[in-house]
């Protein structure tokens, strides 16, 4: 038996094409992914140009508060006063997002409904909001208008921009998980020729191996085995490779983490075995059929729209429970960010009761395949 593992292992890892698709690939995507992705996320705001008008009595507070939104590292805006004609005109241009009209009460006018023009308008309510409390403490209580200032001073945001569960949240995330979910059912190319060995009216090398007097069973389960072992491998390689020299943070669990991965491989594996051991068609038709099943999972995942998997989910959460690839990324999200161990069991035990269905279908299939000569 163990020339028998030997000789499938060897043969596996010769067989570059596969090998290719099943390690090489998924590295060279995730290298991709790395590099356009860098840098996403991470830049801060520029300062939003803007125009100030004057207009009659003039605002010295409100004029005060622009300076200080102007100043330091982190300044939300830079402005430039001018007439209102010419402010309006570089306003119809883009050349600013806003002008403030500086009077007795300010104003503001805005030429689109963006996210800089939405920031214009909450400094404007902020410094209303601001200036409401101090008219009110001078008018009932004057002797608080120092410890009032004092506050507004030391004024810090309430609401903070924090991820679950402590954690960053990158929106080039999901990327990453559903390359992991489709490397791990690209072990299919594997499991697809390990099955055309195994078929006689296909392969030179099938027909010499199914005249041995080796147990037909015992020849699957060593090539099941093999074949399994060497993409679980090829997997650790690619999580190892993002982790530890992209960088890309999947948590620290361990053991969960290898536990989906298993999983995940089992069903990429007897998925080739299954699609290359039933019906007559061509090869080159079988493999037509594993990228569809393979990229259609994936892509339901998110791996070519971040957002196409909370669009099924939404639409139609059934899907993203029979796919294992939006079942694979979702466990590592359930690990990584949201510390779900109920979802992450659902999943695991989903994925788990699929490899198995298919596990036993593509052994039925292959030990009870029969020729008349051979």
């Amino acid at each position: 038996m163990l020339h028998l593992l030997k000789y499938r292992l060897l043969s596996t890892m010769r067989d570059r094409t596969s090998m290719f698709w099943a390690l090489a690939f998924p590295i060279i995507l995730g290298t991709l992914f790395f590099f356009a992705f860098k840098g996403i996320g991470t830049d801060s705001l520029e300062p939003i140009p803007t125009a100030v008008v004057t207009e009659g009595e003039t605002d010295t507070n409100f004029m005060t508060f622009l300076d200080q939104m102007q100043e330091g590292e982190e300044s939300f805006i830079t402005y430039e006063e001018m007439s209102s004609e010419e402010a309006l005109e570089k306003l119809k241009a883009r050349e600013v997002s806003g002008i403030y009209y500086v009077k007795e009460i300010p104003t503001l006018t805005v030429g689109g409904t963006g996210l800089e023009e939405s920031i214009l308008q909450s400094l404007l309510e902020s410094y209303n909001r601001n200036a409401s409390i101090i008219k009110n403490v001078l008018q009932h209580n004057p002797e608080a208008l120092s410890k009032t200032m004092e506050s507004m001073a030391d004024y810090q945001n309430l609401v903070k921009d924090v991820s679950i569960n402590g954690k960053e949240i990158n929106g080039t995330f999901q990327y990453f998980l559903a390359l992991i979910a489709m490397a791990c059912l690209y072990g299919a190319f594997l499991g697809f020729t390990t099955a055309l060995e195994l078929k006689a009216n296909l392969s030179a090398l099938a027909l010499r191996r199914s005249v041995t007097p080796t147990s037909r069973l015992k020849i699957i389960f060593i090539d099941l085995i093999v074949t399994f072992f060497i993409h679980f491998i090829n997997i650790m390689i690619l999580l190892g490779y993002l982790k530890y020299i992209l960088k890309i943070d999947f948590g620290d669990d361990l053991g969960r983490t290898i536990l989906v991965c298993f999983v995940g491989c089992l069903i990429g594996v007897a998925l080739g075995i299954f699609v290359g051991s039933i019906g007559r068609m061509k090869e080159g038709g079988k493999i037509g059929v594993i990228l569809i099943v393979t990229m259609g999972c994936s892509f339901g995942a998110g791996l070519m729209m971040a957002d196409i998997k909370n669009f099924i989910e939404h639409s139609c959460p059934i899907i993203n429970r029979i796919n294992p690839a939006a079942l694979i990324s979702d466990a590592f999200y359930c690990m990584s960010i949201y510390d779900n161990p109920e979802r992450y069991m659902r999943d695991v035990i989903t994925l788990t009761v699929m490899a198995a269905v298919l596990v036993i279908a593509a052994f039925l299939v292959v030990r009870r395949e029969r020729y008349d000569s051979v």
